[in-house]
């Protein structure tokens, strides 16, 4: 029997890649309620999870005896689902992004802090094993002061308008694929960085998918307070150009750089180094995590705190793509 009772909200799309988590932690924690606006949605996560069922997530919260909620819903219905937890007291894990607004993300955080709840955001790539291993050495100092880190998390989307649903539009998806997908190596930037963003400016483009509101890929730069400028680069019009990494890192003793599943440091003294290592099921992690995390008392790897620092690079990308400026990070 699982010790933590889940109520998922949400149960279309990244929900299954959450369910395969719950099943791989099921003597820590398990979904027991599930909620979709969606009957037929709704009935068949029930039928699936052996989950009570319901239409409306308001009803389950009040209903069902939750440690915890997963929020799986479109960007712009995470801020109102978040509150609606956090003041039944329950605990969250929260799909990327946190929310869409400077003010939803302080309506974020006052409902959390008020109600003395644990938020966990998502960021399932920080459980890739080249990122834990990156962020071991960087917080060892084997590279000095860092300098430059570099993001990118790019592929050939094949959406069309018959398929893209809520993403194609810019006020439910609060943008286009930076917000989206390009959230992922914005919050990789963040968590490689080590400091706090101070400013941001972007490039965005619409190269193919020219039906969507928004963008389908992004060039960003970001600068943060303890010097450190971060490079992204990220869409969903193409693939990366062949030996393109996943995440580097540049410092005054040497670098590192990811495929996102090797990792290789090379010192300026000369040493070099490759660690090989054994992929992992993210999402399965992330999960893991989350119990740890509620179960142990312990903060969660990114918190709303995280969660907020990334919308705020995100918007400043946003305002100085629009503005031709660089522009701060508020």
């Amino acid at each position: 029997m699982a010790q933590l009772k889940v109520g998922l909200i949400g149960g279309g799309g990244i929900a299954s890649a959450h369910i395969k988590g719950y099943r791989e932690h099921a003597e820590k924690i398990g979904i027991t309620a599930v909620a979709d606006a969606v009957e037929e949605t709704a009935a068949a996560r029930g039928g699936e999870l052996g989950a009570t069922a319901y239409t409306d997530y308001g009803r389950m919260i009040a209903a069902e005896e939750l440690d915890a909620v997963d929020i799986c819903l479109p960007h712009h219905l995470h801020r109102d689902a978040i509150v609606a937890a956090a003041q039944a007291g329950k605990h969250i894990l929260c799909e990327k992004p946190l929310c869409l607004t400077a003010d939803e993300a302080a309506d974020v955080r006052a409902a959390v802090s008020a109600n003395g709840v644990t938020l966990m955001c998502a960021h399932n790539q920080l459980f890739m094993p080249a990122v834990a291993k990156a962020k071991e050495l960087l917080d060892a100092g084997l590279l000095g002061t860092v300098y430059e880190v570099r993001t990118t998390d790019s592929f050939y989307n094949d959406f069309d308008p018959s398929t893209m649903g809520w993403r194609a539009s810019s006020k439910t998806s609060g943008g286009g694929e930076l917000i989206d997908t390009g959230y992922h190596p914005t919050y990789l930037m963040l968590h490689l960085a080590g400091g706090s963003p101070v400013e941001a400016t972007a490039m965005l483009s619409t190269h193919r998918l020219k039906f969507m509101d928004g963008e389908d890929s992004a060039q960003v730069l970001i600068r943060f307070d303890n010097g450190v400028v971060g490079q992204l680069v990220t869409s969903w019009a193409y693939q990366p150009a062949a030996g393109t990494e996943r995440f580097s890192v540049v410092g005054e003793l040497g670098s590192l750089r990811s495929d996102g599943n090797s990792l290789t440091t090379q010192l300026r003294s000369g040493e070099t180094h490759t660690y090989d290592l054994e992929p992992v099921d993210t999402f399965m992690a992330e999960i893991g995590h989350f119990a740890d995390s509620l179960l142990g008392n312990t903060r969660p790897l990114h918190t709303e705190q995280e969660g907020i620092a990334v919308l705020g690079i995100l918007l400043a990308a946003y305002e100085g793509a629009r503005t031709e400026t660089i522009a701060p990070i508020r």
